[in-house]
């Protein structure tokens, strides 16, 4: 059901190339992708993706059906294939086959991106900073609330934000992340915060079995003195999801991952929350002869 949906929301934007892997009958291995001249990309709609394959893959057959996918790219005269693996910490039975495969095709890292996460069975305490703002939303008698519209969020907070800030748009717009979340209720979740009945500030989370991640974050100009987002986060995390196992806060880079904004970042690490990467490697799919002559 995801793949499909996630297929017909995005099939106006990119070039399907998504490939599936069989072993006579069985289906061992996907590849969300999509295709620009002669590169293949790990589907540039996700954050991350890479090769899915079962929980009961073993390294063996996981170095046989990456070959497998770097021969067929190569008949296709593919050039490259672009692949961002999943981070570990959004799987859910932690592995590295696919990053030691990348090792032995020679896979070159092109961007790397950092993300602020919280490992919630083993929290960090908050620092003072983020403690004094916890106080402030409640000396100010902020109110929160989860809501099934986002169009408070996005025309009042966000859409306003960025551009002012940034001079752009969400990746999502307004029609298009109500699209979503109508497609998965369970998975994506908005949380405003009000003060005097009015919205100011809030964040769209998206929920997977293991984490919740902070897809937008903004507030009004009077954060800091509401102590707004402070006051989100300490509920998020804390009480809404405290039973996950881990609260990825997202990216803090900009450049492709060779900046990083500090103060974003401070913010984020005064949680406790600290730096996980985000990796997008290239790969020579004429390199699956490396993966001829491992085992001896």
């Amino acid at each position: 059901m995801f793949y499909r949906d996630f297929m017909e929301y995005h099939k106006s934007t990119f070039t399907d190339f998504s490939l599936l892997v069989f072993n006579k009958d069985t289906l061992v291995g996907l590849l969300p992708a999509n295709t620009t001249d002669s590169l293949v990309y790990s589907h540039q709609g996700l954050t991350y993706g890479g090769l899915l394959l079962l929980p009961e893959t073993k390294l063996p057959e996981a170095i046989f059906i990456f070959k497998t996918v770097l021969q067929y790219l190569q008949s296709q005269k593919i050039t490259q294939l672009i692949l961002k693996p999943i981070p570990n910490f959004y799987t859910t039975f932690p592995s590295q086959e696919i990053d030691y495969i990348l090792f032995l095709t020679q896979a070159k890292n092109i961007q790397t991106n950092t993300t602020s996460v919280i490992q919630l069975q083993n929290k960090i305490p908050f620092n003072s900073l983020r403690k004094r703002g916890v106080k402030k939303g409640e000396k100010n008698n902020l109110l929160i609330k989860e809501e099934s519209l986002f169009e408070a969020f996005w025309e009042q907070i966000l859409i306003p934000n960025l551009q002012q800030q940034h001079q752009v748009k969400p990746v999502h717009s307004l029609k298009e992340i109500t699209k979503l979340a109508a497609k998965f209720p369970n998975n994506i979740r908005q949380f405003n915060v009000y003060y005097n009945t009015k919205i100011v500030g809030g964040t769209t989370i998206f929920e997977t079995k293991n984490t919740a991640h902070a897809q937008y974050i903004s507030a009004g100009t009077n954060k800091q003195e509401l102590g707004t987002l402070d006051f989100l986060f300490n509920f998020l995390i804390k009480e809404r999801f405290k039973d996950k196992q881990f609260f990825d806060f997202g990216i803090s880079n900009e450049d492709q991952g060779k900046k990083i904004n500090n103060g974003l970042l401070q913010w984020k690490e005064g949680f406790g929350a600290r730096t996980n990467v985000h990796q997008i490697f290239a790969i020579d799919p004429k390199n699956h002869y490396l993966l001829d002559t491992i085992f001896i």
